[in-house]
């Protein structure tokens, strides 16, 4: 009896050391697809960026499409490491739709971000490197990303706005086209020569070497005033002058004024003092 119970013993301990090898072997599988997933996964994403790159490919969308791909890889390695574990992913992947329904429907201004980062991506309203003015605010686009995208304004702060605001709301992009328009207004006053004004506006862009001959810069009357007329300048620059060329307009503008007696007219206001009236005795 006592050689049976042995045996018995032994037995047990082999079948337990098989299940233990079998345990272990499973997690070494499971760890090296998980490992070399991870890496493949990487490695995919980034060849994936290189060939958006050979194919002229935007920056905003390389990242967009890249950080997807690399995402959905993750979720793949994921199931394929617990399927090697052993657990059923069926069932797995049954749990996750139930529980991907209930975040999704307490997480519905999120996924309105996602949607929104997308319709951003595929319809490109503004590329990397565009200065626009979004929902009220102003500076350079530098990423767009799943929920956010990120602004650089001009001060270097960096401003970060949810993306179902920007397509909700108006977008100005001042560097989508190659040329934009400089607008300068000045109040003139009545007793000046409008003609001569003129000319000399006209004068003063035409020596600016960054405003451009076509289209021809113009002055307009704008308006009437109480106390002044206003008279505009409208010059065309390239883009990336905009900013440059306003600044030595305006400082020439200045010292051809001073120079040829021409003041601007500021605002103006007469206050009448009346003296108190003595009451009647």
């Amino acid at each position: 009896m006592f050689d049976t119970l042995l045996a018995s013993v032994r037995a047990a301990d082999l079948l337990t050391a098989e299940r233990w090898t079998e345990w272990l072997l499973r997690v070494g599988v499971a760890l090296a697809i998980a490992g070399g997933g991870w890496w493949l996964s990487k490695r995919l994403a980034g060849a994936l960026v290189r060939l958006l790159e050979r194919l002229a490919v935007e920056p905003i969308l390389r990242g967009f499409l890249a950080g997807l791909a690399n995402a959905i890889g993750l979720v793949v390695v994921l199931v394929a490491a617990l399927d090697a574990l052993g657990v059923p992913t069926t069932s797995l992947l049954a749990v996750l739709g139930a529980a991907g329904l209930a975040i999704g429907l307490a997480l519905k201004d999120s996924l309105s971000n996602i949607a929104s980062g997308v319709m951003l991506i595929v319809l490109r309203p503004f590329r990397a490197g565009d200065a626009v003015s979004i929902a009220g605010q102003e500076g350079t686009v530098e990423h767009v990303r799943i929920f956010q995208t990120r602004l650089r304004t001009a001060q270097g702060h960096e401003l970060i706005l949810p993306n179902s605001q920007i397509t909700t709301a108006p977008i100005v992009n001042y560097t989508a086209r190659p040329q934009r328009r400089i607008d300068i207004a000045l109040n003139i006053g009545y007793d000046q020569d409008l003609g001569r004004v003129r000319s000399l506006l006209l004068a003063i862009a035409g020596d600016e070497p960054r405003v451009l001959a076509t289209p021809a810069s113009d002055v307009t009357v704008g308006a009437l005033g109480e106390a002044a007329v206003t008279v505009n300048l409208y010059a065309w620059v390239a883009t990336p002058d905009h900013g440059a060329a306003r600044s030595a307009l305006l400082q020439a503008i200045r010292d051809t004024f001073d120079r040829e007696h021409i003041p601007l007219a500021l605002p103006r206001r007469e206050v009448a003092v009346l003296a108190p009236v003595a009451p009647n005795d």
